[in-house]
């Protein structure tokens, strides 16, 4: 029997993560329009084709940036999304994680699994240092995800990114290459 290759980059158990594509524009937006309950007010993805496109270029044409769509292997749907971004090479090695679930995946663990396969790719082939993940103090699913996954709390930065017409607090959580192997 031949072996037909995985349209995965990695997979686990549930999940498999794979590089954003123009053509999933549409089942993208669907989700995100899906979604807005939960989102609000933490995230903003892209409801439109046209910003999806926007949003996906830039995912897949900079090199400071490498986005990731979370896929349920039970039916191949997108669960999800987690990306890297302001990747720093040289010294630094380091990229700052972003990241949201779909209503209909949410709750069920497949996002923790597809930010460690992240995390995994992250500190392998991108051979990168540290992850940060920058969240907003209220936002509690998405704290409990980063110290799930082993992130440190180091700190706290006032008025820090600006989200939806005001500047927002975030606590910095990060894990250093050494800190995932051990965990």
């Amino acid at each position: 029997m031949p072996h037909t290759a995985s349209p995965y980059l990695a997979e686990g158990p549930r999940v498999g993560i794979r590089h954003f594509t123009y053509a999933d524009g549409a089942e993208f937006t669907a989700r995100a329009r899906e979604s807005e309950e939960l989102h609000r007010p933490w995230l903003f993805p892209p409801a439109t084709r046209e910003a999806y496109a926007a949003y996906a270029g830039r995912l897949i044409e900079d090199p400071t940036k490498a986005g990731f769509l979370v896929c349920d292997r039970a039916d191949g749907s997108l669960a999800g999304f987690v990306n890297i971004n302001n990747i720093v090479h040289g010294g630094f090695q380091c990229g700052a994680l972003g990241y949201g679930a779909f209503a209909h995946a949410a709750g069920r663990g497949l996002m923790r699994e597809a930010l460690g396969l992240v995390v995994d790719h992250a500190f392998g082939p991108l051979r990168l240092h540290r992850l940060e993940i920058n969240v907003q103090p209220g936002n509690a699913a998405s704290i409990a995800l980063a110290r799930s996954c082993g992130f440190r709390l180091e700190g706290f930065s006032p008025r820090m990114i600006y989200i939806d017409g005001d500047w927002r607090d975030h606590e910095r959580w990060a894990i250093t290459s050494e800190q995932w192997k051990s965990g």
